[in-house]
């Protein structure tokens, strides 16, 4: 899988593309790590017009191997906790033919294109939930996220570690808010590698979890920093797709740093399908491959190779037919649904001294007691509440006030591979990873009474009783 920063499967691959420092740019989902038009992206336009850098994320092996990993939280065991959950006329044995029972129907993209996708849903779900669906942990629409990994080691050394611990993080943001996650490293369409192989996946997925109502692709470098905050879906109620980006850098300037694909969610529907079967069509498994390299090149903005990336043919499709597929993404910019970490790392620590302030004010202590794990969106909706007024900046973070960001790309550290892009040094990158992800652990770590011992220490410390108002 891959992303346009960090591959999903983080695949170490040299790439051949043109315009970047050394002519190579890692790319893939796995471990996206970091086109430079990623970082232009997330540096917010101040530095676009002079750090157009070749992204590089890790890539996609071609390896034909079958790793396909899922998770969901939490897991049910009991038969009667299975039918509530997965439908009580579901199983082998259940009647009613649905769209898995026909054989036109294909799970690989450009294979044959999937019509009638909302009606054999819509069916699925009358068969399987007779009585309606249940609601998510967090009482909204299911979610899917999707993300993943190479399937070989990877040849940076402790990538493997850190792979680790992207996932760790991301399993504890599943499992805090009800979200299942599907974790892949194998490669769904031997053709689509690096940054494109998120497609095949995402669109698996869909078919896989027909029950689901997004598919929320993240790639492997990303790390959840805010453990409380939820995706606003009913802000998304009118459109199919979201992406981190600017619409006048899209729609007026056609920039292709207008957006970052590297993070993005998008609707369980007929719309999304023929998206991205049209997304599909400009990427190397296509015959046209190679013109729309030089389409891209032509068209956009600040492109000087003739790549046809996943982020470029995502800025053109939406800019090229704004009616037909620019009107149903949402560029959202309004909190950091995937912020850059070379703009948050060096402020977590004083966001987190922001959030213990708050909590040590008077009023604060029902946010101070213990409580389960299970109960922490109950203690989110209330600390959010209480840092609302006391902590300056958007729920989820921006690039101005303290709150927390909500989720940070470490697009141009490749991770995996080993060697981040040239403006950015090995130590930064380890040191703003471990810090971002500390920083994450701790809020996790809180329900088990353990936090890390400094931002950057492996070690953990007790909290006190009333922590923070103790310490």
């Amino acid at each position: 899988m891959a992303a346009s920063e960090t591959a999903p499967f983080g695949v170490s691959a040299a790439y051949k593309g043109g315009g970047g420092a050394a002519g190579a740019r890692a790319h893939g989902h796995l471990v996206m790590a970091g086109r430079v038009h990623d970082a232009l992206v997330f540096a917010a336009g101040a530095v676009a017009a002079v750090l157009v850098l070749l992204a590089t994320a890790s890539f996609m092996s071609p390896m034909p191997v079958t790793n396909l990993v899922a998770f969901r939280s939490p897991v049910s065991v009991s038969t009667s906790a299975l039918d509530a959950d997965v439908g009580s006329n579901g199983g082998p044995d259940a009647a009613g033919r649905t769209f898995y029972d026909d054989s036109r129907v294909s799970y690989a993209v450009g294979e044959r294109r999937i019509t009638g996708w909302d009606a054999k849903r819509a069916e699925w779900m009358r068969l399987r939930y007779p009585r309606g669906l249940n609601a998510t942990a967090a009482g909204r629409e299911r979610v899917v996220m999707v993300s993943g990994s190479q399937a070989p080691p990877c040849r940076g050394d402790g990538g493997d570690h850190l792979l680790l611990r992207f996932l760790k993080n991301k399993l504890d943001y599943c499992r805090l808010h009800g979200v299942e996650l599907f974790y892949n490293n194998a490669l769904l369409q031997p053709r689509m590698l690096a940054y494109w192989a998120k497609i095949p996946a995402v669109r698996a997925a869909m078919l896989a979890h027909p029950d689901a109502e997004w598919v929320w692709w993240v790639d492997a470098d990303a790390v959840f920093t805010d453990m409380d905050f939820s995706l606003p879906l009913e802000r998304y109620r009118d459109h199919n797709l979201v992406v981190y980006g600017w619409n006048k850098e899209v729609y007026s300037e056609r920039s292709w740093v207008g957006l970052n694909a590297g993070v993005f969610l998008i609707r369980n529907c007929q719309w999304s399908l023929d998206f991205m079967d049209a997304w599909a069509r400009m990427g190397p498994a296509s015959p046209e491959y190679a013109k729309w390299g030089n389409v891209l090149r032509d068209t956009l903005q600040g492109k000087s190779d003739n790549e046809s990336d996943d982020q470029s043919a995502l800025v053109y499709l939406l800019s090229e037919h704004e009616d037909k597929w620019g009107s149903k993404a949402y560029l959202e910019r309004g909190y950091y649904f995937q912020g850059y970490w070379a703009e948050i790392v060096d402020r977590l620590d004083g966001i987190a001294a922001k959030y213990e302030a708050a909590e040590r004010r008077a009023g604060a202590a029902p946010l101070r007691r213990r409580h389960a794990e299970r109960e922490h969106l109950r203690y989110s909706a209330g600390r959010n509440a209480a840092v609302k007024n006391a902590v300056p900046g958007p729920a989820g973070g921006g690039q101005s006030g303290w709150r927390r960001p909500f989720m940070t790309h470490f697009t141009g550290c490749q991770p995996c591979g080993g060697k981040p892009n040239e403006i950015y040094s090995k130590k930064s990158c380890a040191d703003g990873m471990n810090r971002a992800l500390n920083f994450a652990d701790d809020q996790v770590l809180r329900a088990y009474g353990f936090r890390h011992a400094g931002p950057l220490s492996d070690d953990v410390r007790p909290l006190p009783f009333d922590y923070p108002a103790a310490r």
